[in-house]
C-alpha cells in the first residue's frame, strides 16, 4: 500500500481532546467538551439557576393568589359564616399547594428526599434480592470475597452499596440523566469517605472503586443501558445506516498508515475489529473501556509494524475511524452513552482509557460528518459512491506482492470485475435510453412528413367513368372496329 504524502490526512490537535475549561483532563462530546468534573459543576450551576427561577415564580404566584384573595374578601365582607369558612378552607388549600411547590424547588428538598429514600430503602426490594442470573451471582460472590480483606471498611462499603442499590430501585422512574447523577454522586462520596475516614491509599481506592462499579452496574445494567425513555436506539440505527453507506471507503482515502498485506498487520486489524465489536457484550463500563483500550493497542501495533517506527496520534485517529467503519460495532451510540453516564469518572478524565475513549468519540463524530473534502474526493464522486451508482477502483492485481493471500487477491479481482460490469451496465442503459429516444423522434418525424405531404397534395375522390365494353363482347355493332379476320384456305 502506497501512502501519498501530499494527501490531506485527518488531523486532530491533542489540545482539542482536553476539557475546554482548561483543567487538563480529557473532555467528551457528550459533556459538550467538558470533562466529567467540570461538566457536573456546569450542570449544577444551570440546575441551581433553574431552581432559583422556579422558586421566584412560585413566590410570585403565591403573592398573586394572596392579593386576589384579599380583594375578594374586601368586596364580599357580608357573606355568611358558612361561605366564609368555605373560602378560608379554599385559601388554605391553595396556600398549601404553593408551599409544596416552593419546598419542591428549594435547595434543601434534595437532602430531604435523600433521607426519605434511605428510610424507604430499608424495606427489602424483591427485584434486587431475586437476581437469578449466573453472572450476577458470580459478581456478588466476588465482591463479598474482595471486601473481606478490608474488614470493617469492607463492611461499611458493602452496607453503603446495598443501600444505594435499594435507593436506585425507587428511582427507576427518574430520567436517565438523574440516575446517572445519582450514580456519580455515589462514586464520589464513597471515594472521598475512604480517603478521609478510612485513610485508604489512592491505589487501593481505585481498585475498590473498580469492584464497586462492577458490582452495582452488573445489577443495574438491564435498567439503565439503552432505556426506552431515551433516543439511544434511534442514534444506534442512524450510525449503523451511516456506516453501511460508507462501506466503499478505502484506507487510502483516510490516509491510514496500515498495510494489510503484511500477515501480522492483517491479524492486528482483525483483533482490533473483534475487540470493538466485543464491547457490546460487556455489562460493566470498565470492561467496555477495556475493549476499546485493547482495540487501540492493536491499532498502534499495526501502525508500528507497517511504518517500522512508533505510531503518532495523527496516525492513530484515521486508523481508528477505518476500524469502526470496517467493524460497524453494534449499538455503538448506546455503549458510548452508557460509559459516559455510569463509568467511574476518574477513568474517563485521565489515563489511557480516557484517551482512547475520547478518540473513539471523535471518530464517531467524524463519521457522522464525513464529506467529500474529508476523503480528498470531488463532490460528484462522493455522491456517486454514497448512492451506490459506482464504487472506487480496487487495487490492481499486478501490484500485489507475491506473499499476498490468494483469497484476498481473488476477492479484490471479483470486486473490480463487478465494478466494471456495473459501469458497462450503466453505459448500456444510457445507450438504450438514447436509442429509444431516437426511435421516438424518428417516428414523430415520419408522421410529420406524411402529414405535410397529405396537406400539400390532398386526396380527391371522383366518381367512376362510364364502363367500356370488353373486347370480346358480342355487342360489336357500335364498336368502330374492323371485323375480325376469318381464316382462309390457301390452295397453291
Amino acid at each position: 500500500m502506497s501512502l501519498k504524502s501530499e494527501r490531506r490526512g485527518i488531523h486532530v490537535d491533542q489540545s482539542e481532546l482536553l476539557c475546554k475549561k482548561g483543567c487538563g483532563y480529557y473532555g467528551n462530546p457528550a459533556w459538550q467538551g467538558f470533562c466529567s468534573k467540570c461538566w457536573r459543576e456546569e450542570y449544577h450551576k444551570a440546575r441551581q439557576k433553574q431552581i432559583q427561577e422556579d422558586w421566584e415564580l412560585a413566590e410570585r404566584l403565591q403573592r398573586e393568589e394572596e392579593e386576589a384573595f384579599a380583594s375578594s374578601q374586601s368586596s364580599q365582607g357580608a357573606q355568611s359564616l358558612t361561605f366564609s369558612k368555605f373560602e378560608e378552607k379554599k385559601t388554605n388549600e391553595k396556600t398549601r399547594k404553593v408551599t409544596t411547590v416552593k419546598k419542591f424547588f428549594s435547595a434543601s428538598s434534595r437532602v430531604g428526599a435523600k433521607k426519605a429514600e434511605i428510610q424507604e430503602a430499608k424495606a427489602p426490594s424483591p427485584s434486587i434480592n431475586r437476581q437469578t442470573s449466573i453472572e450476577t451471582d458470580r459478581v456478588s460472590k466476588e465482591f463479598i470475597e474482595f471486601l473481606k480483606t478490608f474488614h470493617k471498611t469492607g463492611q461499611e462499603i458493602y452496607k453503603q452499596t446495598k443501600l444505594f442499590l435499594e435507593a436506585m430501585h425507587y428511582k427507576r422512574d427518574l430520567s436517565i440523566e438523574e440516575q446517572s447523577e445519582c450514580t456519580q454522586d455515589f462514586y464520589q462520596n464513597v471515594a472521598e469517605r475512604m480517603q478521609t475516614r478510612g485513610k485508604v491509599p489512592p491505589e487501593r481506592v481505585e481498585k475498590i472503586m473498580d469492584q464497586i462499579e462492577k458490582y452495582i452496574m452488573t445489577r443495574l445494567y438491564k435498567y439503565v443501558f439503552c432505556p426506552e425513555t431515551t433516543d439511544d436506539e434511534k442514534k444506534d440505527l442512524a450510525i449503523q445506516k451511516r456506516i453501511r453507506a460508507l462501506h466503499w471507503v478505502t484506507p487510502q482515502m483516510l490516509c491510514v498508515p496500515v498495510n494489510e498485506e503484511i500477515p501480522e498487520v492483517s491479524d492486528m486489524v482483525v483483533k482490533a475489529i473483534t475487540d470493538i465489536i466485543e464491547m457490546d457484550s460487556k455489562r460493566v463500563p470498565r470492561d467496555k473501556l477495556a475493549c476499546i483500550t485493547r482495540c487501540s493497542k492493536h491499532i498502534f501495533n499495526a501502525i508500528k509494524i507497517t511504518k517500522s517506527e512508533p505510531a503518532s496520534a495523527d496516525d492513530f485517529l484515521p486508523t481508528l475511524i477505518y476500524i469502526v467503519l470496517k467493524g460497524n460495532p453494534p449499538r455503538l451510540q448506546s455503549n458510548i452513552q452508557y460509559i459516559t453516564r455510569f463509568c467511574n469518572p476518574s477513568r474517563l478524565m485521565t489515563g489511557e482509557d480516557g484517551y482512547y475513549f475520547t478518540n473513539l468519540c471523535c471518530a464517531v463524530a467524524f463519521i457522522e460528518k464525513l464529506d467529500a473534502q474529508s476523503l480528498n474526493l470531488s463532490q460528484e464522486d462522493f455522491d456517486r459512491y454514497m448512492s451506490g451508482q459506482t464504487s472506487p477502483r480496487k487495487q490492481e492485481s499486478e501490484s500485489w506482492s507475491p506473499d499476498a493471500c490468494l483469497g484476498v487477491k481473488q476477492m479484490y479481482k471479483n470486486l473490480d470485475l463487478l465494478s466494471q460490469l456495473n459501469e458497462r451496465q450503466e453505459r448500456i442503459m444510457n445507450e438504450a435510453k438514447k436509442l429509444e429516444k431516437d426511435l421516438i423522434d424518428w417516428t414523430d418525424g415520419i408522421a410529420k412528413e406524411v402529414q405535410d405531404i397529405v396537406e400539400k397534395y390532398p386526396l380527391e375522390i371522383r366518381p367512376p367513368n362510364q364502363s367500356v365494353a370488353a373486347i370480346d363482347s358480342e355487342n360489336v355493332e357500335n364498336d368502330k372496329l374492323p371485323p375480325p379476320l376469318q381464316p382462309q384456305v390457301y390452295a397453291g
